[in-house]
């Protein structure tokens, strides 16, 4: 069965850290391009990063930049998200996600998964991020 499972979430003081997980299983990560995005209650869904499978290059949302990081360890399926200084307006349901065709740019990837669920192959479920003192 295809699944995505983020883990790792959970509650931060401002200006600390936290590296989320998403492991994937019932197919091969290492043939997707990959992505993070987030949704707070109220709030669109957004594309914060994503990576081009087949060069590697990324893609960060101008929030994000400069404090996330978007990696990934095909050996071992899974994809990482690396948040540091983390804001309180970082609070989200943090989910990745993956996208198996070709496509024009790492940012057009991004663009799609915000737009529309339906833009990425499969979805995890999400895992809650807080960023509160």
């Amino acid at each position: 069965q295809v699944q995505l499972v983020e883990s790792g979430g959970g509650l931060v003081q401002p200006g600390g850290s936290l590296r989320l997980s998403c492991a994937a299983s019932g197919f091969a990560l290492a043939g997707f391009h990959i992505g993070w995005f987030r949704q707070a209650p109220g709030k669109e869904r957004e594309g914060i990063s994503c990576m081009s499978v087949s060069d590697g290059t990324t893609y960060y949302e101008d929030s994000v930049k400069g404090r996330f990081t978007i990696s990934r360890d095909n050996a071992n399926n899974t994809m990482f998200l690396q948040m540091n200084s983390l804001k309180t307006e970082d609070t989200a349901v943090y989910y990745c996600a993956v996208h198996g065709s070709r496509v024009r740019n790492v940012r057009g990837l991004c663009q799609m998964g915000t737009r529309t669920r339906g833009g990425m192959d499969y979805w995890g479920k999400g895992t809650l991020v807080t960023v509160s003192s």
